[in-house]
């Protein structure tokens, strides 16, 4: 959802084409991470101009294998940011990504 030019963006999950949860939390974090970015270059907007970003994730012990992806996804400075233990995740993912932008 945009308003004005704050873009609200909901939940996405890391699934492949077939809907399924890749086998490492790394593909998972870049599925998931690409799919942020997608909805972003719809809106004429990059990671760069996200603000808030929360992850959900149904195993803390996954932090680094997430932090070490999400990293690469920006050029300037990363956006204010929650991760967040969950109980189990829609299709069993590990990862659920929402977050705000703001078209700078």
């Amino acid at each position: 959802m945009q308003v004005g030019n704050t873009l609200y963006i909901s939940g996405h999950l890391g699934l492949d084409a077939a809907r399924h949860v890749p086998d490492t939390a790394e593909a998972e974090a870049r599925l998931v991470l690409n799919a942020v970015k997608a909805t972003l270059a719809g809106a004429g907007m990059t990671m760069d101009d996200l603000v808030m970003v929360q992850i959900h994730c149904s195993d803390l012990s996954l932090y680094g294998a997430f932090n070490d992806i999400y990293r690469t996804y920006f050029t300037k400075e990363f956006p204010a940011r929650a991760f967040l233990g969950t109980n189990k995740l829609l299709f069993n993912a590990r990862f659920e990504v929402l977050g705000i932008a703001v078209k700078r």
